[in-house]
């Protein structure tokens, strides 16, 4: 085994130069890992490839860490050179053995921004450090700046590289998307409650994703069967929780811009009638593909069951709790705030539109008659303005919920089970005042 300074290098720029000729055999390598070999038994490289997976014999981390870890400080302190190629060899082995290194992904930040370093490439190396180290704050950070150069990127042209040539802008961003949420999934199963990939993934649907509806919907069916699996996974229930509250605010911003839309219609009547009646239309379309109260029934629904089938796992009731808060103010809001004051002057109401969603949750609940798919295309007339002022019909009112756990307590023998729906309860009277 190398003892002195002379061999220790003569081993490092072997293994570093067997990681790169790795890369270069098999382009599609997706998982890195740690071959447990106390010390070298035979005269063979310790960079070991079989089909996809690369794994590094463990007697060699004590002196490959340490030599090209000071190697770059030694760089990045200008007390010695190397070329663009061994930068990126360097930094690639120091990554994959130690992705929190912020040096190396800064010098590889250099690399992409002087057109060095393809950035695609640095997902790749990302991608496969998280299969290592999936929680890896560093990793998730310089992921999410790689992608804000792609997106800066109008038509992303370095996506080209892995035959999206004729692909559309707007395709190759659904591409860009899935492969993340791929990689958020891999990592939030390899480490419980991964905050950092459930938060990245989060980042990806509001700057990526644009919060569009088809992708909430999307993520809201694709993480069903996974919190399923994971039932104590608090991060994994916050993220559908986002959804749910990205859902709800769509909705109420698509139902506020409707009916204020069709309010600038009846006064300018000749202004784009034909362009601002598609819009209209194209938004209750959306509208209807959401249908939010069926979704928060299922959601609900699924609750229930999990904690019906795994008793005594706090996250499920945790959830419940914010949930249940979420669909009761979700009920609370009025479905266009700005036309409460609206019938007689439609200047103020314009004005009161943009009023904080505190003081909305406070109003009283109401519906516009004439907001259906007929009416839509009739226009917004003076006869079609009526307030009927009745609170939404609540899914799932209060009893139910105290049905729901008197049902529990009474069927269950789990002790912590017992206790989590006992301080449900009290949550239940504290909230709801009853």
């Amino acid at each position: 085994m190398a003892e002195s300074p002379e061999e220790v290098a003569v081993l490092v720029q072997r293994v570093v130069k067997d990681i790169r000729n790795a890369f270069q055999r098999n382009p599609h390598i997706d998982e890195i890992g740690l071959i447990p070999c106390p010390e070298a038994r035979y005269n063979r490289s310790p960079i070991v490839l079989v089909e996809n997976k690369l794994g590094v014999e463990s007697w060699c981390v004590k002196f490959l860490l340490p030599y090209v870890h000071n190697k770059l400080l030694l760089y990045r302190q200008r007390k010695q050179w190397l070329n663009k190629d061994e930068l990126i060899d360097i930094t690639c082995t120091l990554l994959l053995l130690n992705p929190d290194f912020t040096t190396a992904w800064n010098v590889r930040k250099e690399l992409i921004l002087s057109g060095t370093l393809n950035p695609l490439k640095d997902l790749h190396l990302g991608k496969l450090a998280l299969t290592k180290f999936p929680k890896s704050p560093e990793t998730w950070i310089h992921r999410r700046w790689v992608l804000q150069q792609l997106i800066q990127e109008n038509s992303l042209p370095s996506l080209a590289t892995k035959g999206n040539l004729g692909a559309a802008p707007v395709e190759r961003i659904h591409r860009l998307v899935q492969e993340e949420m791929n990689v958020c999934s891999e990592a939030a199963g390899r480490y419980p409650s991964n905050y950092n990939a459930w938060s990245h993934r989060i980042w990806v649907l509001q700057h990526l994703a644009k919060l569009t509806v088809k992708v909430l919907l999307d993520e809201l069916s694709s993480t069903k069967c996974w919190v399923s699996m994971h039932v104590s996974d608090h991060s994994g229930f916050h993220y559908r929780q986002f959804l749910l509250n990205s859902l709800i605010h769509r909705t109420v911003t698509d139902n506020n811009t409707l009916v204020q839309n069709q309010m600038v219609n009846e006064q300018n009547p000749s202004l784009r009638k034909e362009e601002e009646s598609a819009e209209t239309e194209a938004t209750c379309a959306e509208e209807q593909s959401v249908d939010l109260p069926r979704r928060l029934d299922e959601e609900m629904e699924l609750c229930s069951e999990l904690i019906d089938n795994y008793p005594g796992h706090e996250t499920l009731w945790c959830h419940r709790c914010v949930f249940y808060l979420q669909q009761h103010l979700s009920n609370k809001l009025p479905l266009v705030g700005a036309v409460v004051s609206s019938v007689d002057s439609s200047d103020e109401s314009l004005n009161n539109s943009h009023r904080s969603p505190a003081a909305s949750h406070m109003a009283q609940a109401m519906d516009v008659d004439g907001l259906n798919e007929s009416s839509s295309k009739q226009g917004y007339t003076q006869e079609t303005k009526r307030l009927k002022r009745a609170p939404v019909q609540d899914s799932l009112g209060p009893e139910m919920e105290y049905r729901f756990v008197d049902k529990v307590l009474s069927t269950c023998r789990d002790v912590d089970q017992a206790r989590f729906a006992t301080a449900y309860r009290k949550w239940l009277v504290t909230f709801l005042g009853q």
